[in-house]
């Protein structure tokens, strides 16, 4: 596989890499321009032991490694199959996208580097359109741990599944501008809040679902819009009937773009690789799908 021979076909491409063919070209040139910064000084770490220039030189030109790097975490394939597509040994291929990753994560609008405190109303209508935010969390399975304390505290009780969970803010147009660390799958959604709660201006309006529901008392200051609950013993009326399908339709943003971000099969399907990996992982992810986001609204806020 290459990428003369996969842009030929800008459908397979789409679906091997979560990319169009010119949304790669820009991230690609931008890797391109930074590359040379980037390795002179990972070579002169002063724990390496050769010196710069020593060792054996990378097989594949810098645009191949940045396209295997995305077909796996598209197709999250193992490197052994990885390694057949793009004639290196797994070894190598694990060696190049671990050594690509950092690079990459300069390059595409990682949540931490797209929202910055805002000071002003228009700073803060164009970080957030309509001034409100959408706030959820998102579970991932991960293999059954083999210590038992790490098994109960990672046993979620929702999904039946070991898995850990993420926490996202969106705003309207679903750019994820806020994304926690991951955390063990039996926390609740809401502690995960409580905890690592983004801080959004005043004249936002947080949208918020039933999983949140101790905001009120907790967070007395922030804005924050909630569905009504059923009572026991009793029914909602039909206004809040109402008034919970159009909150349903206003938190569908995130929802869309949870299921952008399990698109790619490393944040989509059950975790292999060891957890400390797992953020930088999701963080090239979203940067991801922040870039496409971003390239399709045309928004200035790279």
């Amino acid at each position: 596989m290459s990428y003369a021979r996969l842009s030929r076909r800008p459908l397979l491409f789409r679906s091997f890499t979560g990319l169009e063919i010119t949304e790669f070209d820009i991230i690609c040139k931008e890797i391109e321009s930074k590359y040379y910064e980037h390795e002179t000084k990972r070579l002169s770490n002063r724990k390496r032991k050769r010196d710069v220039g020593a060792g054996r030189p990378f097989k594949l030109k810098l645009r191949e490694r940045f396209l295997m790097l995305l077909v796996y975490y598209r197709l999250y394939i193992t490197f052994t199959l990885s390694g057949f597509l793009f004639d290196l040994d797994q070894s190598n291929v694990c060696r190049d996208t671990c050594l690509l990753e950092p690079l990459v994560k300069r390059c595409i609008p990682l949540p931490k580097k797209l929202y910055k405190r805002a000071r002003t109303v228009d700073e803060v209508e164009e970080y957030f359109p309509g001034f409100k935010a959408f706030i959820d969390s998102a579970e991932q399975e991960i293999p059954r741990p083999k210590n038992k304390r790490r098994r109960k505290s990672y046993y979620s009780g929702k999904k039946k599944k070991h898995t850990v969970k993420t926490q996202y803010m969106v705003n309207s147009d679903g750019t994820i501008l806020h994304k926690t660390g991951h955390d063990r799958g039996r926390i609740h959604d809401y502690e995960i809040f409580k905890n690592k709660h983004p801080t959004t201006p005043l004249q936002v309006e947080n949208i918020l679902d039933l999983g949140y529901l101790g905001v009120k008392n907790d967070f007395p200051t922030v804005k924050y819009v909630l569905p009504f609950k059923k009572k026991r013993k009793s029914e909602l009326s039909d206004e809040e009937k109402k008034y919970n399908r159009k909150h349903s339709k206003l938190r569908v943003i995130v929802e869309h773009t949870v299921s952008r971000i399990k698109k790619f099969g490393i944040m989509g399907t059950k975790f292999r690789n060891k957890l400390v990996r797992y953020d930088h992982a999701s963080d090239i992810v979203s940067g991801l799908v922040n870039f496409r986001i971003i390239m399709r609204t045309n928004k200035t806020l790279l």
